[in-house]
């Protein structure tokens, strides 16, 4: 049975779709891209259907990541069943999700930094309010929640 892992930030144009690019390269380099898919999702629908922001795949292409082909999208009731992770990149999201979320299926919540406990921040910022470096801490802090979220990711499947 593959794992599945969905990214939720407000847009789903650039924290969310960032963290995919980041895990995605992650799992191909361990080898376990059969294992694991990853998938990024909105809380808002006004973005629906746009590709993340330019300044998003600028910056992660700069790191080697590829946002290209992905498309925004809302979170609808079907993600919180077919995931196993639904990691929301700040509070704000995670309530969101935690509204919606059935009852059964909320253990599955978090936020993708609690896999970073190391890391200064607790919640992926989101980068319009930091100007062209928002972008850069956005990768930054992604790294980090991404790399924690692989270790357990194979602890949690004996790799």
């Amino acid at each position: 049975m593959t794992t599945k892992v969905l990214f939720v930030c407000m847009g789903n144009i650039c924290r969310s779709p960032t963290a995919v690019g980041v895990l995605r390269r992650y799992l191909q380099i361990a080898g376990m891209s059969d294992l694991i898919t990853v998938d990024s999702a909105g809380t808002h629908s006004e973005r629906v259907g746009s590709p993340p922001d330019s300044r998003s795949i600028s910056a992660a292409a700069k790191r080697r990541y590829d946002l290209r082909g992905l498309k925004a999208r809302r979170v609808d009731q079907s993600d919180f069943e077919a995931s196993h992770y639904v990691l929301a990149m700040d509070r704000v999201n995670l309530n969101y999700l935690q509204e919606k979320c059935p009852q059964g299926d909320r253990a599955k919540l978090g936020l993708l930094l609690d896999y970073a406990p190391k890391a200064k921040y607790r919640e992926v910022p989101d980068p319009y309010y930091g100007g062209p470096e928002g972008f850069e801490l956005v990768l930054d802090l992604v790294e980090q929640g991404s790399e924690g979220l692989l270790d357990h990711l194979r602890q949690k499947l004996g790799w």
